[in-house]
């Protein structure tokens, strides 16, 4: 895969993992898991953004 590809599918992964991780957390009244994956998300955000990026520059 093309390393464009390669951080679009990663940042989407991270970005649902977050998610995940962001709604135990609510569930169970655990602010460190909810900000766990509320950064894990927006990590994943940036990583996905990258990869759009890299292919709009053809790398």
């Amino acid at each position: 895969m093309k390393p464009s590809t390669d951080d679009k599918t990663a940042g989407k992964i991270h970005e649902v993992k977050g998610t995940i991780k962001e709604k135990v957390g609510e569930l169970t009244q655990n602010p460190d898991l909810e900000a766990d994956g509320r950064a894990e998300k927006k990590a994943g955000k940036v990583q996905h953004w990258i990869g759009k990026v890299e292919k709009a520059v053809g790398e």
